[in-house]
Formats: structure tokens, sequence, C-alpha cells
């Protein structure tokens, strides 16, 4: 294919699209209307679709007269020098690159679906290889210590004396109780919560709904805070109406405000490199630990693939150094 006159690329930028943002070309927004309406795919899965391909357009600058970039004509070799760009530039890892390059596969597909272009140039490109980077967890005596970091109220004066570390509390317990991701325990709602069946309806990628069981211990720090802290956030109208996890001024929690609360119960453990996605992987880590059938865990996690399930099998370094004492001829020699 022809390779096409532009301008000097404009520099990488970091984040997701904002109102501000002015880079906008009509077969993104085509290919956007079609993640939202026929793939129905949640708003944070389609922001991060958007993010990836503003970037690529960003990269690739505009046509010499200010118009959109003709998507027709661009080449594999743009695409990798664009992969190899976001590795130099913005220093992202091997998993970040390979997740470009799959929402420009996607976005280059839809495009040949359409009749919008006569070829994919993706189909050229080789997926990078990565290793698999064996996920951060905690040991049951650190998540316990996290757990209880959030038992003492704020001191007085702050937080308008409301009972927030009941609400912390809780946000702790469903991460780990349940595994849910941040973005599921921000979006959950009053009527998620089924204390008599002793379950949580999550509703994860895709708006997939799961059901997971609630530990009793889970389940005793939600109704409290249900019971002492929710009505005094609850601002009685339409943006605290429904919504499990309130703040401070009663709007509905934000995935942001959930990774602050891990952040600060962590520091108050003394514990470092903790984020709410560290408690998802302690959960399943301690789940298979404990003899949890794999699929069960899949399930639980809400995983497409039960691939992705499998890292946490290697993850239990205690379950290893035991299967490697007993098997091992010259550890079963010493004992």
């Amino acid at each position: 294919m022809p390779s096409i006159a532009r301008k000097p690329a404009t520099p990488l930028r970091r984040g997701r699209p904002t109102k501000g943002d002015q880079l906008t070309h009509p077969l993104l927004t085509l290919f956007l209307s079609f993640l939202r309406v026929e793939c129905g795919l949640a708003r944070n899965t389609i922001l991060a679709y958007h993010a990836d391909i503003r970037d690529l357009l960003t990269h690739l600058g505009q046509t010499p007269d200010g118009g959109p970039i003709p998507l027709a004509g661009i080449t594999p070799q743009q695409l990798q020098e664009h992969l190899q760009r976001l590795k130099a530039d913005r220093k992202l890892t091997g998993a970040s690159v390979v997740r470009h390059l799959a929402s420009i596969r996607v976005f280059f597909r839809f495009l040949l679906s359409t009749g919008k272009v006569d070829a994919d140039p993706t189909e050229a490109i080789d997926s990078p290889t990565r290793w698999k980077k064996l996920p951060n967890v905690l040991s049951p005596r650190q998540a316990k210590a996290l757990l209880e970091a959030t038992t003492q109220p704020a001191p007085k004066g702050k937080a308008h004396n409301q009972p927030l570390h009941l609400r912390d509390r809780a946000v702790l317990e469903l991460l780990y109780s349940c595994g849910l991701r941040a973005s599921e325990v921000a979006s959950l709602t009053t009527d998620d919560f089924k204390p008599t069946l002793g379950v949580i309806i999550a509703t994860g990628k895709g708006n997939k709904q799961r059901m997971i069981p609630i530990g009793a211990p889970a389940q005793q720090a939600v109704i409290t805070y249900l019971l002492a802290c929710r009505p005094q956030l609850d601002r009685g109208d339409a943006l605290s109406k429904g919504h499990l996890l309130l703040s401070r001024t009663g709007r509905p929690l934000e995935r942001v405000s959930v990774w602050n609360i891990v952040k600060a119960a962590a520091r108050a453990a003394g514990l470092s490199k903790v984020y709410p996605h560290v408690l998802r992987h302690s959960f399943a880590t301690h789940m298979l630990g404990g003899g949890a059938d794999l699929r069960v865990v899949q399930e639980l996690l809400g995983h497409a693939d039960i691939g992705t399930t499998q890292v946490y099998t290697h993850v239990d370094r205690t379950r290893l150094k035991e299967v490697h004492t007993k098997f091992h001829p010259r550890e079963r020699a010493r004992v």
C-alpha cells in the first residue's frame, strides 16, 4: 500500500480521553458506537478502546490539509512503528503493548467488516511474546492486618464525625471475600447484596453478571455499614438512591476512591505495593491453596478464559515448597 503524507507525529499522551479532547475521527466515532450499542461493552472497556485508538491516530497525525487521516492507507509498518513508539516513549510493558495491539486489531476488523477498508493491516503483525508476570499476593496474615486497619474511626473533627471506617471495612471485606474488581465494588447497588442467600451479584466486564458467595465476616461488615454509616451519607436524592457504597458527600463511591481506601489501609497496616487487584489476586490464590477447584475460581472471578485463572496455581509458594519436599528424590532422602 502507498504510504501516507502526514505531519510530524504528535507526542503520545498519557491517560484516557477527556471531554476536552479535540482529536476525533468519523470512523472512530462509528466504532465506539458499535462497541456500545451492538457489543454492549462496559463504559470502562469502551474508554480503553477509545484511548488506544486515539493514541494510534495521534501518532499518525493528520493529512496535510488538516483533515482526518484516511485509514484505508495505513500500512503494517506504520502500525509496528506505533507499537515500538509506545514501548520507547511511554515505557509501556509488554502486556500493555499487547493490549494496544488487540484494540487496533478489533478496530480494523470492524472497518473491514463494514467495508470502510479493503484490507486489514494487522494481519501481518505478530503479537509480541511476553512472559506472564506472577501477581503480587498477600499472605493470610497480611490480609487480616489490612482488614483490621480500618477498625478505628477517624479522629474527632475529621470526616464530619461520620463512621467512614465502617464503609472502608465493608469495601475491603468485599474485595477480599468476593474477589471483586475495584470497578465492580464501586458499581454495587443495595439490591445486589443478598444477605438471606449469602451472596452478592457483581456486574463485570461486558456487563456480565455473576453470583458470588459472601463470607460471614464480609456480610457482617456490609450490614454494619448499612445500619450505622450509610444512612448518614444518603442525601435522599437521585445520586444516592440505589448505590450501596457512598462517598462522604453522598455520591456513589468511585473506583479511584476504592483505590484510595485500599492504599490508606495498607499504609496503616505497614504494607507496601497493595492496591485493589492485590486483594483479588489474594482471594484467588488463597481459594486455590485451600483446595478450591480451578473452574470454580474461574467462575467466581468472572474470567472468560481459564488460562487467565491458571496463573494463580503458580503463586502459592507454601504449597509449592510442600510438593517439592514431598516428591523430589533428594528431598525424600532427607526425610
